[in-house]
């Protein structure tokens, strides 16, 4: 039997100027998927022009999403790290190159190199439940590391 159950799964967001000793990240969001790796494309296909296929390799980055409670404290250093990267008129942006490594319950890990956050809310989004809606930060990687469990 599988388990597939996700419980225990944190990360560790490095980012080299604004929080080199990294943000914990335990506090997920209950109204929207806490960790997201959308699927990418590793190749392309085409025909010639007799009809055969042909294929080649396009290296792809890696985009993945975070979704945490508005709020948390999780929240609070994410919304400073998407502010100190955000470029802006007169000021400099901090230019971070961010790591995350992902633990899951299970034991095994992952781990996103060379990213740059690249989107998320500066603000709070009321959901028309009554509620704040979860705040989402997406991330781009280069590179990707996996170990399974023992």
């Amino acid at each position: 039997m599988n388990d597939v159950s996700a419980t225990g799964f944190s990360l560790v967001i490095k980012a080299t100027k604004t929080f080199p000793a990294g943000i914990l990240v335990t506090t997920f969001a209950d109204d929207a998927d806490p960790f997201d790796l959308p699927a990418v494309d590793i190749a392309q296909v085409g025909s010639d022009i007799n009809g055969n296929m042909v294929s080649w390799s396009t290296p792809t980055p890696q985009s993945l999403t975070i979704n945490v409670l508005p709020g948390s404290e999780e929240d609070e250093n994410l919304s400073i790290l998407l502010e100190a990267n955000t470029a802006k008129r007169g000021r400099r942006h901090a230019g971070d190159i961010i790591t995350i490594v992902s633990s899951y319950g299970d034991g095994s890990t992952m781990t996103a190199r060379n990213g740059k956050i690249t989107n998320g809310s500066r603000g709070n989004s009321v959901a028309s439940a009554g509620r704040l809606k979860s705040k989402q930060y997406t991330f781009t990687f280069q590179d990707f590391d996996r170990t399974r469990a023992k």
